[in-house]
């Protein structure tokens, strides 16, 4: 996919954001759009299909997590990269931003070219979504569709939100095989991206709730593993 049929959603309620950061991805050649609200944001979403939504946390009228969570739920936008760019750090902010379904966390202040860096390694994803050929395989009761993104549990279909998926594939490729969480963090995440801490374990749990907690093995210190 060519840069210039890439497009961009990015929220904030600071127009100088808005200004340098849109300036910087338009000057790559991506397409971008802005807006400066969540309820906006939504909107944009809905009208314009992004590849990739860049979205504040703290922001008037409706802050980014609630908003996330709604896009997240919106036909056709399940599958959209949703990374935050914020000046909160905390712990708690991360975790509800992932459990509201985002892909990752930028904290800000960053340096354009940094973001750029960091927003062109989530941007590879979908090549390498391009180049991925038709993929259908059941482990157990579990089928994976990896073209659609989507999975069928004891015959009840189930969209995970995008990074959700992806570890569920990458245990699922092994079972009882125990993969390390730096082995997680590189294979689901990749190595350019910063994460917290937690983001493993908030994914996991969310997986558990969806799937069955039986399936999800915590090897501690270590990592995790998928049994059947």
């Amino acid at each position: 996919m060519k840069k210039n049929d890439i497009r961009i959603l990015l929220v904030d309620d600071e127009p100088d954001i808005l200004e340098i950061v849109s300036y910087n991805l338009s000057a790559e050649g991506y397409e971008v759009y802005t807006a400066k609200n969540g309820i906006e944001a939504i909107s944009k979403a809905k009208k314009k299909n992004p590849h990739l939504i860049i979205m504040d946390v703290m922001m008037p009228e409706m802050d980014g997590i609630e908003a996330c969570g709604i896009i997240r739920e919106t036909p056709g936008l399940e599958n959209v990269i949703i990374t935050f760019l914020t000046a909160r750090g905390e712990d708690y902010s991360q975790v509800a931003g992932f459990e509201a379904g985002a892909d990752d966390y930028i904290t800000k202040p960053i340096k354009p070219k940094v973001l750029v860096s960091k927003i062109k390694a989530l941007l590879r994803r979908l090549k390498d979504e391009e180049d991925t050929v038709d993929d259908i395989t059941k482990v157990g009761n579990i089928v994976i569709n990896r073209e659609e993104y989507k999975i069928v549990n004891n015959g009840e279909e189930i969209i995970l939100p995008r990074k959700e998926f992806e570890l569920l594939a990458l245990l699922t490729s092994k079972p009882n095989k125990v993969f390390k969480r730096e082995v997680i963090l590189d294979r689901v995440w990749g190595n350019e991206v910063v994460v917290g801490g937690r983001t493993i374990d908030v994914h996991i749990r969310k997986l558990r709730e969806k799937i069955g907690d039986d399936h999800f093995k915590t090897v501690k210190g270590v990592g995790y593993k998928f049994v059947l």
